[in-house]
């Protein structure tokens, strides 16, 4: 679909039952690439309704999801949301050799 992005899910969840149940979760969204990492085409009902179904599961201040919105294919946006623990980004600066 045009109106679909690509988006990397990755998570760290502190307890095993609640990663378990996010695993399964995230199994309904998206392509498992590794342990906690997952790659998801989501049109924007289907990224709203993944998030609030992440937000029910995952414990404030112990657990955290980052949602990495690649963006189209024909135009990259990056953005990095963080659910649970807080995440700084990593900000780019020049580097003058």
């Amino acid at each position: 679909m045009a109106d679909e992005r690509l988006y990397i899910i990755a998570y760290d969840i502190a307890d095993s039952r609640r990663w378990r149940r996010v695993f399964k979760t995230m199994q309904g969204y998206g392509e498992w690439l590794q342990l906690s990492v997952f790659q998801c085409r989501l049109a924007r009902r289907r990224r709203a309704e993944l998030e609030t179904r992440l937000r029910e599961l995952v414990k404030a201040g112990e657990d955290h999801v980052l949602i990495i919105d690649v963006g189209p294919a024909d135009r990259i946006a990056l953005a990095i949301e963080s659910i649970g623990k807080s995440f700084a980004r990593v900000e780019r600066q020049a580097t003058v050799i």
